[in-house]
This record gives C-alpha cells, sequence and structure tokens, in this order.
C-alpha cells in the first residue's frame, strides 16, 4: 500500500495502520507520532512477490507506479548494499547525488560511488502493461531468474530474487529487533544517568 506523504504536515498513516500498531503487529513504545514521518517524496512500502517473464520484464507494483506520477521515470542500478537491484524516482536519484557531492572532485571515495552508482544507473519506462525490463546484466547480478521479491524503503525499493530475500528478511528482523531493543534500553537509562 502506498501513500504519499503529507506537504502540509498534516499526520498520515498508510491505511490500517492504527497507531503504535505496524503491519506485523504491535510495537509497544512506539508513539504515535513517533511513526509518522517528515519525508515529503513518494513513498514505496509493502513487499511484493512478482515473476519475471522470459524477456526479464516484471509488472511494477501500481503504488509504486503511482509513486513516481506524473512519470518521470524508474530508476535503477545494482545496489551496492546487497545482492539486488536497487531502484526508485527522481528523487532517490537526487539523494545519491547529493551524497556524491559531499566528497571533493577526484577523491577516490566519490569516484567509486560515481561508478556504481551513477555509472550503473538506467532510467527504465513503463509499458502499456506496467512492465518494465530489467536490463540482462543486472537479473545476472543479482541472481535474478525466475521469481522476484519487491521491497519498498520509503524513498526507494530493492528487488531481490525470492529465496535470497527470505534469507536476507530472518537477517533483518534479527538486526531490527536488536535495534529497537537497544534503543529501548538507553532511553530507559537515559533519565537515571542524566539525574546521576
Amino acid at each position: 500500500m502506498l501513500t504519499q506523504s503529507p506537504r502540509d504536515g498534516a499526520e498520515r498513516r498508510p491505511e490500517g495502520l492504527e497507531a503504535g500498531q505496524g503491519a506485523g503487529g504491535g510495537l509497544s513504545g512506539l508513539s504515535a507520532d513517533r511513526l509518522t514521518s517528515s519525508w515529503a517524496g513518494p513513498l514505496f512500502i509493502s513487499t511484493f512477490e512478482k515473476q519475471l517473464d522470459a524477456k526479464r520484464r516484471i509488472v511494477a507494483p501500481a503504488e509504486f507506479r503511482a509513486a513516481v506520477a506524473p512519470f518521470d521515470g524508474l530508476f535503477c542500478f545494482p545496489s551496492i548494499e546487497a545482492v539486488c537491484i536497487e531502484g526508485g524516482g527522481r528523487a532517490l536519484f537526487d539523494a545519491y547525488a547529493a551524497v556524491i557531492d559531499e566528497f571533493p572532485f577526484a577523491d577516490p571515495m566519490r569516484t567509486a560511488l560515481e561508478t556504481s552508482i551513477m555509472g550503473g544507473m538506467v532510467q527504465l519506462s513503463f509499458d502499456t502493461a506496467g512492465r518494465v525490463t530489467l536490463p540482462e546484466s543486472f537479473c545476472e547480478q543479482a541472481g535474478l531468474t525466475d521469481w522476484v521479491t519487491v521491497v519498498g524503503l520509503r524513498d526507494r525499493f530493492q528487488i531481490w530474487s525470492r529465496d535470497a530475500f527470505r534469507e536476507h528478511l530472518r537477517a533483518q528482523r534479527d538486526l531490527a529487533q536488536e535495534a529497537l531493543l537497544g534503543r529501548a534500553r538507553q532511553r530507559a537509562t537515559a533519565p537515571i544517568a542524566a539525574n546521576g
């Protein structure tokens, strides 16, 4: 499910998401205002399983197509975080460009980012059936053959091999649980430390 973030500061949540509750159950300790965001760009959320056809075409989720309307394309490249394809709209392109611009011209780190992100990026168009054609080289790098998982990450999305994503999801859930518990412990001890 996709929602467009409010630009006027009004709070809005994905449909069916009540205060303090995530799609997978309650998130005790998180208040309603902590579940909202100041992000004003298009939102890519939810997880979808899709099948690639023989020409490496995938039907883009309708919510993702809506996120970049009016159309200015999907920018995709092999992710530098994991073995998957990363993509998004113009906002994602601009975000990566801003990160790259933090490094001085000819800095080896800047060149590495430019080569890996901008050099690997393609702009994909939707056909009349709402499909995009993934470059063969991207599919080879990410191990995409038949069924894939498309994962929304707010301002971007990733396309994974379905089996690889199932493994990745388990690891990510463990890490997320550790992060939330660590943050809760940190908040619980902060007042004691401040008063001590």
